[in-house]
C-alpha cells in the first residue's frame, strides 16, 4: 500500500452537442473529499480494455453519481420514469466493481453508485420513486447544495453509525434507488419512508445520499469518506 491510497474515480461522460466530442469527467468536490483525507484521486476515462489495468494500479474504487442505470443489468424492462441511461458507463463500471472484488480492493459508492454496486451484486432499483407508493419523501430535493433534505436513521454499530451516530441529516437528489437489496450487502442505514439510504458489505461501504456536495458547509459529510478510509487501513 501506498503512504497515500490512490483511489480510481469514475466518470461521467456527456457529448459536446456542437462537435461531438465525448468527455469524461465529474464534481471536483469527490476529489476534494478524497483529498481531505489522505487519499490520491484519479479519474478514470470509461476505457473498458483498461479495466484490469485499473483495477491492478489503483488501490481502491469510488463509483460516483450520474445517469440511471439500465434495468437490463438487473432483468428487468424499462418502466415510466426511467431517465437517461448510458449502456457504456454502465458495462464498464459493472466490469471494473467485479475486477476490484477480484482483487480484494475497498470500493466506495455515492448515489447511482450505491445503486451500481447493489445491481453488480445480484439486487434490484426502484425505477422511479415517484411511482412507489410507499415513499411519501420527495427524495428529489429542489434546494441546491449544501442543503439539507431529510434525516436518516442508522445502526449504530455500523462503520458508518460509529461515526454518525444513530441519527444524521443528508440530502437527496435521486429518483432511483435500492429495491431487492443484494445478498452479499447489508442496510445500514433508511429514510423516514423504509428507503435505503446505505449499505456495507465485504470492503463495501455505498450511500444513496451526495455527502462530497454537503462538504462545504456541513463538515460531518465528511464520515462518509472517512468510512471509506477506514477499509483501506
Amino acid at each position: 500500500m501506498r503512504a497515500r491510497p490512490l483511489i480510481g474515480v469514475t466518470t461521467s461522460q456527456p457529448t459536446e452537442v456542437a462537435m461531438g466530442r465525448l468527455f469524461n469527467g465529474t464534481s471536483r468536490l469527490y476529489m476534494e473529499g478524497l483529498l481531505q483525507v489522505g487519499a490520491v484521486p484519479i479519474l478514470l476515462a470509461t476505457l473498458p480494455q483498461l479495466i484490469e489495468d485499473y483495477a491492478v494500479q489503483i488501490d481502491a474504487g469510488l463509483f460516483t453519481g450520474g445517469v440511471d442505470l439500465h434495468p437490463r443489468i438487473y432483468g428487468e424492462h424499462p418502466r415510466s420514469g426511467l431517465g437517461v441511461t448510458d449502456d457504456e458507463r454502465d458495462d464498464f463500471e459493472v466490469g471494473l466493481y467485479h475486477a476490484l472484488r477480484r482483487q480484494g480492493k475497498p470500493v466506495f459508492g455515492i448515489c447511482r453508485g450505491i445503486q451500481l454496486i447493489n445491481v453488480s451484486e445480484g439486487g434490484t432499483l426502484h425505477q422511479h420513486l415517484p411511482s412507489v407508493p410507499e415513499v411519501w419523501i420527495d427524495h428529489t430535493q429542489r434546494a441546491n447544495p449544501p442543503a439539507i433534505g431529510h434525516e436518516i436513521e442508522l445502526i449504530p454499530e455500523s462503520v458508518l453509525g460509529r461515526l454518525y451516530g444513530s441519527k444524521a441529516l443528508v440530502n437527496s437528489y435521486h429518483h432511483q434507488a435500492v429495491n431487492r437489496l443484494a445478498s452479499t450487502m447489508g442496510v445500514v442505514a433508511l429514510s423516514p419512508d423504509g428507503l435505503i439510504e446505505a449499505v456495507e458489505g465485504n470492503n463495501t461501504i455505498a450511500v444513496q445520499w451526495h455527502p462530497e456536495l454537503m462538504l462545504p458547509a456541513h463538515p460531518s459529510a465528511l464520515y462518509t469518506f472517512q468510512a471509506f478510509m477506514s477499509l483501506l487501513q
